[in-house]
């Protein structure tokens, strides 16, 4: 019986800060949706059913449909929103980041069009670069390489608006580190456990001699897997590694080479 059923009039026992009151709470508002408000589609001239509209009803949906359109932002700014964040959806999707990411990548975007940074610049390599920072600052494993395969621009203009986006922003990413790319490359291979674990020690027994500092992290990453498979006796091959890395051959073993140098092995 419906009138068995207890429907609760009062407010939210709960709020979703410490000093927020007891309100009815709405969904938590994102910043990689561009409007996230609900629309209202004034489309077709037939009703659910597939019966065709009368002629008033009709020319009555038009007169909305209009009025709809009329009271919708259309500035720049918007159609660069609604453009941009397409562009930072489609993105995220392919480099499988998690939402955390995408919205700090999105407010991150939203700060430099509201600096005017991105007039007579690239959309789509803004968003890419802020993707890229927002990776950095929250320590996910993206290499700027990987970032800049799945963009629709090259990787110079990329790594400018990058360049870009920290000095107007005042934003200073904290240093890559090799154990940053550990874990992705380690599981896209399937080592064993015990080979990551040495890898780590050798990187971190060279990162102390200072002699790998300005090695790129990545490349360090992989080569510090070559060489704790090799002592641990887990063949892996060179070319599978860097593939997996996302660093040339030549990268890998410069790389090798450098970690044996640097750990004093013959």
């Amino acid at each position: 019986m419906l009138d068995e059923v207890v429907i609760s009039r009062g407010r939210d026992s709960y709020g979703y800060s410490l000093d927020a009151d007891n309100r009815w709470n709405g969904p938590v508002p994102r910043h990689s949706i561009h409007e996230s408000g609900s629309k209202t589609v004034y489309s077709g001239t037939k009703d659910a059913y597939g019966v065709r509209l009368p002629y008033e009803t009709a020319e009555k949906m038009r007169r909305l449909q209009r009025r709809d359109i009329m009271t919708q932002s259309n500035d720049s700014v918007d159609r660069n929103l609604a453009s941009a964040m397409a562009e930072l959806d489609r993105m995220c999707s392919l480099l499988n980041l998690p939402l955390s990411v995408k919205e700090q990548a999105a407010v991150i975007y939203r700060r430099a069009l509201a600096r005017d940074l991105i007039r007579g610049r690239s959309i789509d390599a803004f968003v890419a670069a802020s993707i890229y920072a927002a990776c950095r600052f929250m320590a996910v494993p993206r290499s700027f390489k990987l970032v800049v395969e799945v963009s629709k621009r090259e990787r110079r203009e990329v790594g400018l608006m990058y360049r870009t986006v920290l000095r107007e922003l005042n934003m200073k990413p904290p240093v890559n580190t090799p154990f940053k790319y550990l874990s992705r490359i380690s599981a896209e291979l399937n080592v064993p456990r015990e080979v990551e674990i040495r890898a780590a020690e050798l990187i971190r027994e060279a990162k102390d001699g200072r002699r790998m500092a300005s090695k790129d992290p990545v490349g360090v990453a992989a080569a510090g897997l070559l060489l704790a498979s090799e002592v641990e006796g887990c063949g892996v091959v060179q070319c599978v590694l860097s593939e997996a890395a996302g660093v040339t051959g030549v990268t890998l073993r410069n790389r090798y080479r450098d970690l044996k140098k640097a750990l004093n092995i013959a």
